[in-house]
């Protein structure tokens, strides 16, 4: 028995600034490549996202015939608090040494007012444990964010966290994960696939 999660990433906001809870609209102009993605997703799946525009009106293009879902506020980007809507060179000159340690060691340490690592990955996790408890076997398609996805690969494989900052998640791309109950584990089908 086996719950296939393909995570996607939302449309491109644009901005160069920390994204997390600011609500940037996605830019949905390339056609070709949300068809594309649309083809490539299983059509059977449903499919739920983030509640942040950027990541509901990409799965709301995507959507086709499937089951949408309700938007979960537990699938946001990881929130950066004071660090919101700035430019990350900006941070890291009136912030040096938190936005260092941020960084460099992500886990506990968090922008002021904002989340930290551990945070939202126990919060995605929770989410994505109470997408597989109502969801059961099959194909689930969830829309959300660069961070979001890295914690699940980082559950996933039980790599560091400085590890799953690594990999690259662009818009528009799929990663695909395998929650295998009989054995209460996970399989790693790709990370990154634009089709």
């Amino acid at each position: 028995m086996t719950t296939s999660i393909w995570w996607v990433r939302h449309g491109p906001t644009h901005s160069k600034a920390a994204v997390g809870w600011t609500d940037l609209p996605a830019d949905l102009s390339d056609v070709d490549a949300l068809q594309r993605l649309e083809n490539h997703l299983p059509f059977n799946a449903s499919i739920i996202s983030s509640d942040l525009k950027r990541a509901s009106t990409t799965a709301d293009a995507l959507q086709g015939g499937r089951l949408r879902l309700t938007d979960s506020t537990a699938l946001r980007e990881m929130n950066f608090g004071d660090w919101e809507d700035r430019l990350f060179a900006d941070i890291a000159k009136t912030d040096h040494v938190t936005s260092r340690k941020f960084w460099d060691a992500p886990g506990a340490v968090s922008a002021p007012n904002g989340e930290s690592w551990n945070d939202l990955s126990a919060r995605v996790s929770k989410a994505v444990d109470g997408v597989i408890a109502s969801h059961g076997i099959g194909d689930v398609i969830i829309v959300a964010h660069f961070a979001v996805i890295l914690t699940a690969l980082q559950r996933a494989t039980g790599m560091p966290a400085k590890a799953a900052f690594s990999f690259k998640i662009e818009n528009l791309s799929v990663t695909r994960m395998d929650f295998l109950h009989e054995s209460n584990s996970w399989r790693v089908h790709g990370v990154n696939h634009l089709p």
